[in-house]
């Protein structure tokens, strides 16, 4: 399935002009805030540190704007920052070979192996055809967000929509199908919860592990780099996971009760979920091929977590095996399995390097770009600067009002823009904040990363919203109301299992 037609070609005349003119006024006023924050006397800041507040400021308008793609925006920053002497250019790409891109590739080739070998498919399928769901269209409901989280933790969020929006279009294909048949009527609600389950569903599951959205791993390198604090793959699922429980089952509470079939069962449905299960077929070598690949790559992630309940995280075998297998590299270690093990053809692999090539490299230079603005901030001064200046402007010092600021700004920037964007741009300048006041900035640093993977309310705030905008069942007006019942609990959630949870992962 090509994933960049669901999101073009769906989008309507109106959306269209609204984003042409949103690019065009990017262009325009770009060039115009760098000259502005160049010429501007900005006392206290070393000339390094002036310089890369006009890069940045031109940066953030292109990125918000969409102007230009995200990644290239980045790399011209990045490219910025040398012509104008902020740094050398060796410390400016030294982000780009950050052990964390290396995790970012790892885990894509993976994801694209699970995709191609259709694993996805027969998970989500197997779990539909359970006797338990039956005809309900409540258990359908469930059951088919929680397969739509659970792939979201380890593929990308837009990926597993446009998979799961094929499965949740068939599906309503049969149930309006049956109704013209003479069947049961079906509410069109129904419709509306099922397309926007797939997409809030995943964008909920990517919380729940490290590598289940690019803003995780973001705000993983700034905490790391600026905070030298490490958070390994096992500890991030002790809060990602909760949180990921909890806001799903609030989505499923009031999608059920908002938006009813009409119906107690539908007639046929599981019949006709257990023929989609069948005709995936038995499964292949390289279907096995992948699996044994991915349980090893997460063995890795998850052992070094276990040891370090068990002997502690001073232990020696706990310091040894982390530092010999640390999340990148275990990520390497299992994208590289999948070029030995068998694939589905005679001598074939799991995976080939043409296929492994077309994973989402922009992420990758995205998330380089961002992290090397980021780093500079700290070392040249600005983001400190900035701390003092916008400390003074808020409402709210140290502990839960930073906390909740944090998580509340991230979220509301991920509605205009990207969330990867949102997490380049919101978690350095809250640790900048913290640190001003004299606040712990892990708390604000971490909330905003998870804070910049909600986004719920416009088909524009992420791909997987504007995937099931497209499909003709979900009006504006719902997308919004629903949205922003997520985005508002989906806050409180992350502030309050935050400031519960900080204490384990430190």
């Amino acid at each position: 399935m090509n994933i960049e037609s669901l999101v073009v070609e769906r989008v309507s005349d109106a959306e269209a002009r609204f984003e042409r003119v949103r690019r065009v006024v990017g262009l325009a006023l770009a060039p115009t805030v760098f000259l502005i924050v160049l010429l501007l006397p900005l006392a206290g800041l070393k000339p390094e540190a002036h310089r890369l507040a006009a890069v940045m400021a031109t940066v953030i308008v292109l990125w918000v704007t969409e102007a230009l793609p995200l990644p290239m925006t980045a790399l011209l920053g990045a490219a910025g920052c040398v012509v104008l002497r902020v740094a050398p250019a060796k410390d400016v790409f030294a982000p780009f070979a950050d052990p964390l891109m290396f995790l970012f590739i790892g885990s894509f080739i993976l994801a694209r192996a699970i995709f191609l070998h259709r694993l996805d498919r027969r998970l989500a399928f197997g779990v539909l055809s359970i006797k338990w769901v039956g005809a309900s269209p409540s258990r359908i409901l469930f059951a088919f967000g929680a397969v739509t989280a659970f792939i979201s933790a380890w593929i990308s969020n837009t990926a597993t929509t446009a998979m799961m929006f094929a499965i949740g279009m068939a599906i309503l294909a049969f149930l309006f199908d049956n109704e013209r048949a003479g069947g049961s009527p079906i509410s069109r609600r129904y419709a509306t919860g099922l397309m926007l389950m797939t997409s809030f569903a995943a964008s909920i599951g990517g919380l729940a592990t490290p590598i289940g959205t690019p803003p995780n791993v973001i705000g993983l390198g700034f905490i790391r780099q600026l905070l030298g604090v490490e958070i390994s793959f096992f500890k991030w699922t002790l809060i990602g996971a909760p949180i990921v429980i909890i806001l799903f089952l609030y989505l499923f509470f009031y999608l059920n009760t908002l938006c009813r079939a009409g119906v107690r069962e539908i007639a046929g449905s599981s019949e006709m979920l257990r023929s989609e299960k069948e005709r995936l077929g038995a499964w292949t070598r390289g279907q096995r091929s992948t699996l044994i690949a991915f349980l090893v790559t997460v063995a890795l992630w998850v052992v070094p977590g276990i040891i370090a309940l068990a002997f502690g995280d001073r232990s020696d075998i706990y310091q040894t095996v982390n530092r010999s297998v640390p999340e990148a590299v275990a990520a390497v270690v299992g994208a590289g399995l999948l070029f030995l093990l068998p694939g589905d053809e005679g001598g074939a692999r799991a995976i080939t390097w043409e296929e492994a090539v077309k994973i989402d490299w922009g992420v990758v230079l995205l998330y380089g770009g961002g992290f090397a603005l980021g780093v500079l901030s700290f070392q040249t001064g600005l983001a400190e600067a900035v701390g003092r200046g916008l400390t003074g402007l808020l409402p709210v010092s140290g502990g839960l009002g930073l906390l909740f600021a944090s998580v509340l700004v991230a979220v509301i920037v991920s509605e205009a823009t990207s969330n990867t964007a949102s997490a380049n741009m919101v978690v350095p300048v809250v640790i900048a904040i913290a640190r001003a006041q004299g606040a712990d900035p892990l708390e604000p640093a971490l909330g905003a990363t998870l804070g910049a993977s909600l986004g719920f309310m416009l088909p524009v705030s992420t791909p997987c919203n504007a995937i099931v905008y497209g499909s003709g069942y979900v009006p504006l007006t719902r997308m919004i109301r629903y949205g922003i019942l997520l985005d508002v609990v989906g806050v409180f959630v992350i502030v309050a299992l935050v400031r519960l949870l900080i204490p384990f992962i430190r």
